[in-house]
């Protein structure tokens, strides 16, 4: 992990914040899935923080982005509002989709979010859709689909590659390839390696370390600064890890059939810990300053 000169200190102590409220986030729900406040799964971002705050960093408030069942992490760095959120995570009134939605179809128009969806890949055309009409009414807006490596394999999704390509439609897609399809893990579902999968379709393809958000949140901006300029779509490989398993219930089992010494691994490597370590050595942000930074996202999570 490098740190970025080209970054203001605001923007590295919002990032390091962003992150940390999108982790906290998710440890509370957990533990209202643990009260058995929350009905039905919830699919935790625990660890993959850095990929939604680094790409939706890039992204002006205008722009579109389309998340998955794993979306809580996506909704919160494009703007969502905590509260709104836990309120429909527990299906009151005051939720996002009036509690109607839940963990997994969460939406807000007006931040540009075009919906979390339980279905894999799905959300991949409807960013494609949403990057036609800004094309048809000659706005330099740009659209962002999440989705997992347990999407490649989707039809609906390679077929989105190909419409982008042909359309020279201003879309970036961004997989999260957090090594697992549920539990069955990359290597067993796709032999070819994601990005140069997603590059034969003619997209300008790269991968990145999707535990350091300068890394994400650069190519992020130039992918999406090309997409701006009229060249077309792109996709990123962001390579990541899921701290939790598939996802989460109130009295369902937690067994992770992952290897212990693999999970250890990439904790050793993670996102938020080492940035913030990052920038304290490099005297952007201190440790007194740290500490009040998660105090307010506490604070924050609190009130919610």
């Amino acid at each position: 992990m490098k740190y970025r000169d080209d970054v203001t200190a605001e923007e590295h102590s919002a990032w390091y914040r962003r992150m940390k409220l999108l982790r906290r986030f998710e440890e509370r729900a957990g533990e209202l899935v643990d009260e058995g406040a929350i009905a039905g799964p919830v699919h935790e971002y625990l660890g993959q923080e850095a990929v939604a705050v680094g790409v939706c960093a890039a992204l002006e408030p205008d722009d579109v982005i389309t998340s998955t069942h794993r979306g809580h992490g996506h909704i919160l760095a494009k703007g969502g509002d905590p509260a709104r959120m836990f309120a429909e995570l527990l299906g009151r009134e005051t939720g996002y989709n009036k509690g109607r939605g839940g963990s997994m179809h969460i939406a807000d128009l007006e931040l540009g979010i075009y919906g979390a969806n339980g279905i894999v890949g799905a959300g991949a055309p409807i960013a494609c859709g949403v990057a036609k009409a800004f094309l048809t009414q000659g706005r330099d807006r740009v659209a962002v689909p999440f989705f997992g490596d347990g999407a490649m394999n989707q039809g609906v999704l390679l077929e989105s590659f190909n419409l982008a390509v042909i359309q020279q439609l201003p879309v970036v897609f961004v997989c999260e390839n957090n090594g697992y399809a549920i539990t069955s893990p990359v290597s067993d579902m796709t032999r070819a390696e994601l990005s140069g999968r997603a590059a034969g379709f003619g997209l300008q393809a790269q991968a990145v370390d999707g535990m350091d958000v300068g890394a994400v949140h650069q190519a992020a901006t130039e992918a999406v600064a090309r997409a701006r300029r009229g060249e077309g779509p792109s996709f990123l490989e962001c390579r990541t890890y899921r701290y939790s398993v598939h996802n989460i219930a109130t009295g369902a089992s937690r067994a992770d059939a992952r290897p212990a010494e693999e999970r250890a691994q990439w904790r050793e490597r993670d996102a938020i810990d080492a940035y913030g370590l990052l920038l304290e050595k490099a005297g952007t942000l201190s440790g007194e300053a740290r500490e009040a930074l998660d105090a307010e996202v506490e604070a924050v999570l609190e009130g919610a």
